[in-house]
């Protein structure tokens, strides 16, 4: 999809969205489906949906749908249960792009980021041409395609590039909108969440322009000063942020949702370790240490609580990791209580590379460290999970959702 020609001056803001990123992904490393309904996520009776190619969502497929219904509407999609550390590997190859082109460049998640590209243009050209040159990069080198919204604000960028969906281009130029706006339903604006649209659609407020038109202090009484003032501005297109580079990441980490409760401890420890062995791997893809470890139980009951521990040296060894995770779930004293769900986090991350490591009086030359480093290597080559903790090779009384 593209605009109609015309000038774009006082349009820098990009927002670049992967389509159908994880399925697109996986589609790419299985050429065999292309063109088929894929879904990524999990099976079983609690599994949801992560991302559907464009084939499955025909069938009305859409992320955090229950995969179970996903399949009722969708029989003949392929589901795949998706590999995170991959999808972060070409996450951080399509941002290494975007920063290629302009410094300024603000991820939301690893599959859409804004770009400010005021200062590209004289080296690049015009702002349509530097969205063509990265919607072809983008697919020259990963094989997957993306969708660019260009405009004057974040916020119409990013609408600009819903609407160009899938493999599009679309530019909202300033004198263009109202008229790109107003038409569309009140639940297109930032903010608007179920019970915020179920307010203003009893008002009679079912379009952007609707709303626009409603005095600001009517929509203050209705859903707040702040929030009635915030929906009023971008009703009329104001938006005044600005894309700001991005912060370094401050957590990762991994949870799973059992297919069935369970109250036996040796399942739950070894889930802990096949949790800490993905989060290890998600630090070390991403050049991280972690300083804090915590882990998360929900009860059958939805009971949740969650518990942490400072380590004296920061780690990136999934070893590490689970020993603190498994100390920490230990240390609770359940007996036999029934778990719906467990999960595992690296906090206070701090970048590898300027934090010294600590050595150790006697210590072997190479150790845990340099083990898992070859398994990362290992499942780069051969995909995931090609070598693993012999303790994940048991299949027997595992219930985690697939």
């Amino acid at each position: 999809m593209r605009s109609s020609g015309g000038r774009t001056e006082g349009c820098t803001v990009l927002h670049v969205d992967m389509d159908a990123f994880f399925a697109s992904v996986e589609v790419r490393r299985h050429p065999e489906l292309a063109g088929t309904p894929v879904i990524v996520g999990g099976a079983g009776n609690r599994g949801v949906v992560t991302s559907a190619t464009y084939e499955a969502r025909a069938y009305g497929v859409h992320a955090a749908m229950p995969t179970a219904r996903a399949l009722r509407l969708c029989p003949t999609a392929t589901v795949l249960p998706g590999d995170l550390a991959l999808y972060a590997e070409v996450s951080r190859a399509v941002m290494a792009l975007f920063r290629s082109v302009t410094p300024i460049v603000e991820p939301l998640s690893l599959d859409e980021a804004f770009l400010d590209v005021g200062g590209a243009g004289r080296r690049l050209g015009d702002v349509v041409q530097i969205g063509e040159y990265l919607r072809a990069r983008v697919f020259d080198e990963q094989g997957i395609t993306c969708s660019v919204g260009v405009a004057g604000t974040k916020f119409v960028a990013k609408l600009a590039s819903t609407r160009a969906k899938p493999d599009g281009l679309l530019v909202v130029r300033p004198a263009e909108v109202i008229d790109f706006l107003h038409p569309l339903p009140v639940g297109a604006l930032w903010g608007v969440g179920a019970k915020t649209e179920e307010v203003l659609l009893r008002l009679g407020l079912r379009t952007v322009g609707d709303l626009a038109h409603v005095p600001a202090r009517t929509l203050q009484r209705a859903v707040g000063p702040a929030a009635g003032s915030h929906l009023h501005e971008l009703a009329w297109g104001r938006d005044p942020r600005r894309v700001v580079p991005d912060e370094p990441e401050k957590s990762t980490g991994h949870e799973e949702t059992f297919a069935t409760d369970v109250d036996d401890p040796a399942v739950i420890h070894r889930e802990l370790l096949r949790l800490s062995e993905r989060t290890a791997g998600r630090l070390r893809s991403g050049g991280w240490l972690t300083r804090t470890v915590s882990i998360k139980v929900r009860f059958a009951d939805f009971t949740t609580i969650t518990r942490s521990r400072t380590l004296g040296v920061p780690t990136d060894v999934g070893q590490e990791v689970y020993e603190t995770a498994r100390a920490l779930f230990d240390a609770l004293g359940l007996d036999r209580a029934r778990i719906r769900l467990v999960g595992v986090r690296a906090e206070r991350l701090v970048e590898a590379g300027q934090t010294p490591r600590q050595l150790e009086l006697g210590a072997r030359e190479h150790g845990r460290r340099d083990a898992e480093l070859a398994a990362d290597r290992a499942a780069r080559r051969f995909g995931a999970g090609a070598v693993r903790p012999a303790t994940l090779l048991r299949r027997d009384g595992d219930r985690r959702v697939r």
